[in-house]
């Protein structure tokens, strides 16, 4: 009779461990292997295969699994997605364009051109890819979320707080202006992305750096209306400075946990309140006399008397709070639900 064959696990999970990358992919030196195949990969001082950087040019679609839907939109979706051989996560944005032939190639190859933006306040762009009337763009994960999920979490946002996250966001917005002669054209509490490290970027910028022209001005109507300056949302010719009215309402908004105009019941009653109105303002009672100053500057209606993100980085507000050490990464990991880290 033939002895059977025992095979015992090992004594200790550690001697797998130390061969098992997060992704469950095998590592020894150089050779990874996992069920998508073999593949050679040189590894970082710690032994892990070192994280992918927008510069390697070595991400591929076929790399990544999906592993769930994390936004929904009217022009796609975003997957939170896992590179196979590292087991780094990534959004993956995905956009159908129903527009012509010509039209999807041109946006394709414009969107490589963000690869090139390197900034901290920014969301990092990886890769894009066009296939078949579809544009998939590989972007950093930001397991935040976005500010508007953080503002329905907690209703409000403090001052202390709401000027770090408030500096950020200027240090992105003059990245774009004056680095990348980008205008946004849509910020937004959904477009300000924050994670576990208390970082504070802003995101969905690459569409609108195809439309901006070199001349800095547009009179395009794209972006939400809502947060719309008096020139765009009248359809007149706008520059960087049009971003910073959105900006106001941004911060106007996470401070009161209110949208700053009263509902309306169509576009042209908004454009109206927007056009005709006086703009919208901190209430003095509730606020500090230097955050009501800030929004004041911001949401200037003529654009010429409103300041630029580089002025506006010396604004009293963005350093008033700088003495008590506010820890954006504490509040955000506590102060909302508890964040999808991973």
């Amino acid at each position: 009779m033939r002895p059977k064959l025992l095979i015992s696990p090992p004594a200790h999970e550690d001697a797998i461990g130390k061969f098992l990358t997060q992704s469950g992919t095998f590592k020894h030196g150089d050779l990874l292997v996992n069920k998508d195949g073999l593949r050679i990969v040189s590894h970082s001082e710690e032994g892990e295969p070192p994280l992918i950087k927008p510069s390697d040019n070595q991400l591929s679609l076929a790399d990544l699994d999906a592993v769930k839907v994390i936004g929904k939109g009217s022009e796609g979706i975003v997957q939170l997605v896992r590179h196979k051989w590292t087991g780094q996560f990534f959004a993956l944005k995905v956009i159908q364009l129903n527009i012509q032939e010509s039209v999807r190639k041109q946006i394709a190859q414009e969107l490589k051109i963000s690869l090139s933006t390197q900034c901290p306040y920014v969301v990092v762009c990886y890769q894009s890819y066009y296939d078949n009337g579809v544009i998939s763009i590989v972007l950093e994960y930001m397991d935040g979320g976005s500010l508007a999920d953080f503002l329905k979490k907690v209703k409000t946002i403090p001052e202390p707080y709401l000027a770090a996250i408030c500096k950020q966001v200027l240090k992105g917005l003059m990245y774009l202006h004056h680095e990348k002669r980008i205008i946004h054209r849509d910020l937004k509490p959904s477009n300000i992305l924050i994670n576990h490290r208390g970082e504070v970027k802003i995101s969905d910028f690459g569409v609108s750096a195809i439309i901006a022209s070199s001349s800095g001005q547009r009179d395009t109507f794209i972006g939400t209306y809502n947060y719309m300056s008096p020139e765009r949302i009248s359809g007149q010719k706008h520059g960087y400075i049009s971003d910073i009215w959105s900006l106001g309402l941004v911060m106007l908004e996470c401070a009161t946990g209110q949208f700053p105009y009263p509902p309306r019941e169509s576009f042209y009653e908004l454009l109206e309140a927007v056009v005709d109105q006086p703009p919208p303002f901190a209430p003095p009672d509730q606020f500090s006399e230097q955050f009501c100053s800030f929004i004041s500057d911001c949401v200037q209606k003529n654009a010429t008397d409103r300041k630029s993100a580089q002025v506006l980085l010396a604004h009293p507000f963005l350093s008033m709070y700088d003495d008590i050490n506010v820890d954006l990464a504490s509040y955000f990991t506590t102060a909302g639900s508890p964040l999808a880290t991973f």
